[in-house]
């Protein structure tokens, strides 16, 4: 029942509406708040798992160059390496494969490719010598530009000879290989060497004839 004073239940209309305004208010801005917090917190996690796969990426790469094997074949009556380099692709023989377990020497080819937003990203492929079975998988994305470098110096200095965008040796491969990537406006690199050296050997298999340096 309404009084004279205009009070319900010991509250004015006025008090009353602006009680639940204030609380409708509060709870806005924590409902903002809270909401903000779990944004910041996945974006967060997003960031971390982006981090931990670029560097596991990066790792297998650097693996897979560093285990290089120069394999040759036999083309037309002459002898060429598996190796191939250019810009925006890298074959290379190998004894590390992607997915472990894998026993032998393992051909593998990294490509480079743009998506429908313009992004690059960089995909493996590789199959064991002797078999038919390849495997597909993509290791790094997002970036604004991704492609190899190659360098081939005369002495332990690694400041002498130079780097370039296409190798093009038909009897040598690169003493280094450098991956640059490019994201908003930033550019770092990871600098791979070919730890192989000394005499070829000859290897036979049941599917061609290659060689082994040793």
């Amino acid at each position: 029942m309404k009084s004279k004073t205009g009070r319900i239940g010991g509250f004015t209309l006025l008090e009353l509406v602006i009680s639940i305004t204030l609380v409708a208010i509060i709870i806005l801005i924590v409902a903002g708040a809270v909401t903000l917090g779990h944004r910041a917190v996945s974006s967060g996690e997003r960031r971390m798992d982006a981090d931990e796969r670029l560097r596991a990426s990066l790792m297998i790469i650097d693996a897979q160059i560093q285990s290089g094997v120069p394999l040759t074949f036999n083309q037309g009556g002459a002898k060429e390496y598996y190796f191939k380099g250019e810009r925006e692709s890298l074959g290379l023989s190998t004894n590390y494969s992607i997915w472990g377990g894998q026993r032998g020497y393992i051909i593998v080819t990294y490509r480079v490719e743009a998506d429908e937003k313009g992004k690059y990203a960089l995909f493996a492929s590789e199959y064991k010598i002797g078999t038919e079975h390849r495997q597909d998988t993509k290791l790094l994305d997002g970036f604004d530009e991704i492609f190899f470098e190659y360098h081939a110096q005369n002495d332990a200095d690694e400041e002498e000879g130079e780097w370039t965008d296409q190798w093009s040796g038909k009897t040598l491969i690169p003493q280094s290989i450098r991956l640059n990537l490019v994201r908003a406006g930033s550019r770092f690199y990871v600098i791979s060497p070919m730890r192989v050296e000394g005499s070829i050997g000859q290897i036979e298999t049941g599917e061609e004839e290659i060689e082994n340096q040793d």
